[in-house]
């Protein structure tokens, strides 16, 4: 298989990606596909019995330490459901856990710190990243991935608001209140603290970019617990620099950013600078396209509870999310969350031949 594109160093690349004419990088920008692009967040995980053997019991952080793992890992989907892209297999509190802010992720639980954010003396904690010492499993498994795939490798960070929301709750939450009070009662202590969670994003993305990821996803999956314009003042700042800085290192990188609960929040997300706004199952596609507006990709949403019936309601909801797209380019279609664990995987691997054979956003008809 061929190489990856080198990139020069300080991150701007001095050749076109070799998956520039992809129908996943192609439909990221607007433009026209020979088929609708089709990847699963969360595919590479519990609902593939691959997955379950080759990972084995512990926590994601040891695997996410064996770049050969990891690379299989990630893979495994793209061989398995035929998918037009690959999701890095990763962690967003992974920048966080190798700079020693003591982040684990706990098996069925999710990610869990055990001495949270809770003051400004906290800052010290979290040094700046430097991927090369402090996550060098992550950029030799990026570069084992570009060197072997035949489709584009999507590197990933957590979000500003998400990964806070970790650091400061301590685990997951379900009603953020302690991120929250921070967010209005020290809006300056927040700032730092975003601020921080930025750059050792940005640091993240650019070693993933520079080892050869073909484009980036920031899951900033918890931003919709926010009113507009608490994360319009709070958030958003952080993210158009991440967004600017990015296109500034690695220009013409395709970039999605997503949320959970977002329907509220999709025309301020649409400014951030991403190529593409990742909209979850509750909003319709032909209405979430409306409220992005022109000139930004979407990327989603079918319902991911829709894959665990029979085959019949999911290729009638699937087509459902398709008729809802629309046939203006620019569609990348997904579920609107994560591959739930139960779900079966044949039913996603017909999920992804519906979408290549039935899909028509920016599809150039047949002569």
């Amino acid at each position: 298989m061929s190489t990856a594109v080198p990139r020069a160093p300080g991150g701007a690349a001095h050749a076109p990606d070799r998956f520039d004419d992809a129908p996943f990088m192609r439909a990221c920008r607007g433009q026209s596909v020979p088929h609708v692009p089709v990847w699963f967040m969360r595919q590479a995980g519990r609902s593939l019995p691959e997955y379950r053997a080759a990972r084995g019991p512990g926590s994601i952080l040891d695997a996410i330490h064996q770049p050969e793992l990891v690379a299989e890992l990630t893979c495994q989907p793209v061989d398995r459901y035929g998918t037009d892209a690959a999701i890095f297999f990763s962690d967003i509190v992974v920048p966080a856990a190798a700079v020693g802010f003591g982040v684990d992720v706990a098996p069925g639980t999710g990610p869990v710190v055990s001495e949270p954010f809770r003051s400004a003396a906290d800052l010290e904690r979290l040094r700046p990243l430097e991927p090369e010492t402090d996550t060098p499993y992550v950029v030799e498994a990026v570069r084992l991935l570009a060197a072997t795939l035949d489709v584009p490798l999507i590197g990933f960070a957590g979000g500003p608001f998400t990964v806070a929301s970790y650091l400061v709750e301590g685990g997951p939450s379900k009603n953020f209140t302690k991120v929250k009070s921070l967010m209005l009662s020290e809006p300056a202590l927040w700032q730092a603290l975003v601020e921080r969670l930025t750059d050792m994003a940005l640091a993240s993305l650019r070693s993933q970019l520079d080892a050869g990821a073909s484009a980036i996803q920031v899951f900033d999956s918890w931003a919709g617990i926010l009113t507009p314009r608490h994360y319009e003042e709070l958030v958003l700042p952080a993210t158009r620099r991440l967004f600017a800085d990015l296109e500034a290192s690695h220009p013409g990188t395709p970039t999605i950013l997503f949320g959970v609960g977002t329907g509220e929040l999709l025309p301020l997300m649409a400014t951030a600078g991403t190529s593409v706004v990742g909209i979850d199952w509750r909003v319709p596609l032909d209405e979430a396209r409306r409220r992005v507006g022109p000139g930004t990709a979407v990327q989603g949403n079918l319902d991911p509870a829709m894959c665990l019936g029979s085959w019949d309601v999911a290729a009638a909801e699937t087509r459902e999310v398709l008729g809802l797209a629309g046939t203006a380019p620019g569609h990348v279609f997904n579920l609107g969350h994560g591959v739930l664990p139960e779900t079966d995987p044949g039913i996603l691997e017909e999920v992804a031949a519906l979408v290549h054979a039935e899909g028509r956003a920016g599809v150039e008809p047949v002569p």
